[in-house]
């Protein structure tokens, strides 16, 4: 399998909308900027462990969490 780098945009933009959460707020939150996390949830970049970690610190949830959730929805896609 391997990596897709939109995947995890999607899962990320998916808990951000779950939560009610502008791409403003959620940025802020995890100190990065909106036009960061706009070309992470797209999938035109990719995001570092530091960029994930604080993602996940601001949606409050374990970064192995967003992992899991990024490998589940590869293996449904057949990546």
């Amino acid at each position: 399998m391997q990596y897709d780098c939109t995947v995890t945009g999607n899962v990320i933009r998916k808990l951000r909308q779950e939560r009610c959460l502008s791409q403003e707020v959620l940025s802020g939150l995890a100190g990065i900027s909106r036009s960061h996390l706009a070309m992470i949830e797209s999938g035109k970049k990719s995001a570092n462990v530091n960029t994930l970690w604080s993602l996940a610190d601001a949606l409050a949830l374990p970064l192995s969490q967003i992992f899991l959730m990024v490998e589940e929805k590869m293996v449904q896609c057949g990546s």
